[in-house]
């Protein structure tokens, strides 16, 4: 059985919802990236950039969320372009497109207006112009195709992990710019297996606050300041 090091959080997320969606039985492997889990010498033997999520899969080890789906969709078989070169390069392009682009700009921005310890307009700034410019790339490809590529698949789910946190990230009213992206958000949320996602976090004791520990957890670098 395949374990999964999961904290609920956008990356862990997209891979549970690929295990729900093809069946595949794993198990759960908390790690509280508030409690200071990642850092943990033992996790770190599996991963060792410190961060969730990560699999175990008999003697194989993966990390880095997106290195985790294409291994999944290569080994499992489902939700990835079959055959046709056209739309394996659409896939990586689109695939690459969220793991450089709008996963770590969104990140950003999160973290420089809820968490640096000072207010810095100029990266605020930066990092809202560029996950608006990203996401709109994204609402724009939407409007001709209901998923990012004929079908749902691994893309969607990529998608849709971040995209549960636009309020958030992007302010109240992002949903209003981005409809074609909220339609396909609220298309996934619906399905059982998203669900079955979204209720892990209550199944197992995640911390939830950022206290001063968390935060020094979270963002060790600040302890060189």
């Amino acid at each position: 059985m395949i374990k999964l090091y999961f904290h609920p959080s956008a990356n862990p997320i997209k891979v549970a919802l690929y295990l729900e969606e093809t069946k595949t039985p794993y198990e759960i492997v908390v790690t509280d990236t508030r409690k200071g889990d990642q850092h943990k010498p033992e996790y770190r033997a599996i991963n060792p950039n410190g961060k969730t999520p990560s699999i175990v899969d008999g003697d194989i080890q993966v990390f880095d969320s997106t290195a985790i789906m294409l291994y999944l969709g290569e080994k499992i078989g489902q939700f990835m372009p079959c055959n046709d070169p056209k739309e394996y390069a659409k896939f990586y392009q689109w695939l690459m497109f969220m793991a450089t682009g709008v996963a770590p700009y969104s990140g950003q921005l999160v973290h420089f207006k809820y968490y640096a310890p000072e207010k810095l307009p100029y990266a605020i700034n930066r990092y809202d112009f560029e996950a608006w410019r990203h996401w709109q790339i994204l609402e724009d490809h939407l409007a001709n195709q209901p998923y990012m590529l004929n079908e749902y698949g691994i893309l969607d789910m990529t998608l849709w992990a971040w995209a549960r946190r636009i309020p958030f990230i992007l302010g109240e009213d992002a949903w209003e710019k981005l409809p074609r992206v909220k339609r396909l958000h609220d298309e996934i949320s619906a399905k059982p297996q998203a669900k079955n996602v979204e209720a892990i976090k209550t199944k197992f004791n995640f911390q939830m606050e950022i206290d001063d520990a968390a935060r020094k957890n979270l963002f060790p670098s600040n302890e060189r300041l």
